[in-house]
């Protein structure tokens, strides 16, 4: 036997997927739900090299495994997928409980979706599995996920671990901590090791991942991940990752023009760093425009956005809007007693309505000399939380594409919305190549 094919479960629009397929191996199935996804992972993983569908779209908890159990060559299958993290996530656990006691997030059957992807790799007697989710998912009521999967795994033969690794550690610029359960089967014969860091924290003070994770110490399958201390490599920055795409909104008062993602625009300047030769060589073709660039109208916080420096955060927008609003109102030589409707109308205006104490991190100007903070799938509602580091702007797609490691011909043929969506719920492509490197080696023929 040689490689296995992968069977993509809870694809998304393919990151992890991407990095497998980078690193070697063929993506021959695959299941997701929404089928705006199933478009974008079929487009970049299938269609592009001439390919019919791989993946499947559909509800996941009422297929059965002979949908693909026929259908796998002699060389078995890796089964890799990150089951939705809702119901583990600090954001999606809030949300479910501002909807009523009865949607607490332990209610919720998305937090149970782990056992139809053990389902799956198990009855596909999967040679390898490879499964990802968020941090939280080690406390979801009384149950620490990934340890129960890597139980339940060791039920049916496997060696299987799990840790937590943070995408700039390979490549990506973005902070970005996710959980990794990694099971290869015993009969395989081979020992396996974490993927090695290949970039180095820009962090001065950054604590051991010994001491970060010692709360895991009795956690018998949880393994510490391995850092990169004196690296040639730092970690990538939003700088080193932007810099060389176009410029879309030079002012405040520039005018605003929603670009359709299938738009190319030229580059700003040519290649000037490895992430971007990475990004822009990906499929193996050097382009001179990219597409993808769009971002949101945000016509009343564009001059807040002007103002702002990097790393500013609400506090810093909201007393940025009372100082716009002050300059107006003084300029019109108004006041609230002698003119309410207008002051009022003008407040409305300038000043965002969001609550200043509730809402500081909700807002954040990144800083062009460090890695981006976590993207999350909220930028479908709002870019709030990423705005541009030097346009007065919320970021596009492509730039968001660019912070999760997406190349630039990846392609999003749908709504920005469900592009941003899409985005934030992704693996970041380098680091599914980093989890993807470390395996090949277990399935090549000696």
């Amino acid at each position: 036997m040689s490689r296995p094919e992968v069977i993509d479960i809870f694809s998304g629009c393919g990151g992890l997927a991407l990095g497998f397929q980078k690193a070697g191996f063929k993506i021959t199935h695959g299941i997701e739900l929404m089928p705006e996804a199933v478009k974008t992972v079929s487009y970049n993983i299938d269609w592009r090299f001439g390919e019919e569908t791989s993946h499947i779209c559909g509800d996941i908890t009422q297929m059965d495994t002979s949908i693909f159990k026929e259908r796998i060559g002699k060389d078995g299958c890796i089964v890799i997928g990150g089951p939705p993290c809702q119901a583990y996530s600090l954001a999606g656990k809030g949300k479910l409980r501002s909807l009523g006691q009865h949607r607490i997030h332990t209610n919720d059957k998305r937090g149970y979706l782990f056992q139809d992807f053990l389902r799956f790799a198990i009855e596909l007697d999967a040679r390898a599995v490879i499964m990802e989710n968020v941090p939280e998912a080690v406390n979801f009521g009384e149950i620490n996920v990934p340890q129960l999967v890597c139980e339940e795994l060791e039920k049916y033969d496997y060696n299987a671990i799990w840790t937590i690794l943070n995408a700039a550690d390979y490549g990506v610029p973005q902070i970005r901590e996710r959980v990794f359960v990694i099971a290869i089967k015993k009969n395989e014969n081979v020992r396996y090791e974490l993927p090695k860091a290949t970039y180095a924290s820009i962090l001065s003070d950054r604590v051991s991942n010994e001491i970060r994770f010692r709360r895991f110490n009795n956690c018998k399958n949880f393994r510490v991940p391995n850092i990169n201390k004196n690296g040639a490599s730092q970690w990538v920055t939003v700088g080193d990752a932007l810099g060389d795409l176009p410029r879309l909104f030079a002012t405040a008062n520039s005018k605003y023009k929603l670009n359709s993602l299938n738009i190319e625009m030229k580059y700003h300047t040519d290649i000037q760093n490895g992430y971007q030769k990475i990004m822009r060589e990906w499929y193996g073709n050097g382009n001179k425009t990219v597409t993808g660039n769009a971002f949101r109208n945000n016509a009343r916080d564009f001059k807040i956005f002007e103002r702002m420096k990097q790393g500013d955060n609400y506090a810093d927008a909201a007393r940025i809007a009372d100082e716009i609003f002050n300059e107006n109102i003084k300029a019109m030589g108004i006041n609230e007693q002698d003119n309410y409707e207008t002051f009022m109308r003008l407040k409305k205006e300038i000043i965002p309505p969001y609550n200043r104490e509730k809402f500081i991190g909700k807002w954040r100007k990144l800083n062009m000399n460090a890695p981006s903070h976590t993207l999350v799938a909220h930028l479908s509602k709002d870019t709030y939380s990423h705005i541009h580091p030097f346009e007065p702007r919320g970021i596009s797609v492509r730039e968001a594409a660019r912070l999760q490691s997406f190349p630039d011909d990846f392609f999003f043929n749908c709504s920005m919305g469900e592009a941003f969506k899409q985005i934030g719920n992704a693996v970041p492509p380098l680091l599914a190549k980093g989890i993807a490197d470390s395996i090949i080696s277990c399935f090549e023929e000696g």
